[in-house]
């Protein structure tokens, strides 16, 4: 694991650009799985308890939903604004099982929704996107 751990320049505490180690999530996971100490046991199961409900969610997709639901409430997002949400997902999904249904590739979804987002708004979806950030 450990040879796959890269190193970026990062910005130190005094400034200056120093070569730090970086690892992916889950090579980060993995990491942690390893370590032999007591003190990482917490850790180890509130992993083993994610992937419990992740495994659940699997076998039952609406825990997904009703998971999203709790984490935008968490967030702090309106009854209204989930369940809007939740309705643009719906309609996102209608629209890209017509593209597929077209023909349209996958990596051409992109683009669609660009030209879409264009046409709707007069911004593309990263005009769009920096405007929801704020």
């Amino acid at each position: 694991m450990y040879e796959n751990i890269v190193q970026l320049k990062l910005p130190a505490a005094d400034g200056k650009m120093r070569l730090t180690d970086v690892a992916t999530t889950e090579q980060m996971f993995r990491i942690i799985q390893s370590i032999p100490s007591p003190k990482a046991e917490p850790f180890k199961q509130w992993m083993a308890q994610v992937a419990a409900t992740r495994l659940d969610q699997i076998q039952n997709p609406e825990l997904s939903i009703e998971q999203a639901v709790a984490d935008y409430h968490r967030l702090g997002y309106s009854d209204e604004w989930i369940n809007q949400r939740l309705r643009s997902i719906e309609t996102r999904k209608m629209l890209t099982d017509e593209w597929k249904r077209g023909g349209v590739k996958d990596w051409q979804f992109a683009s669609l929704t660009d030209i879409t987002t264009k046409q709707w708004s007069g911004m593309t979806t990263r005009d769009h996107k920096s405007l929801t950030k704020k």
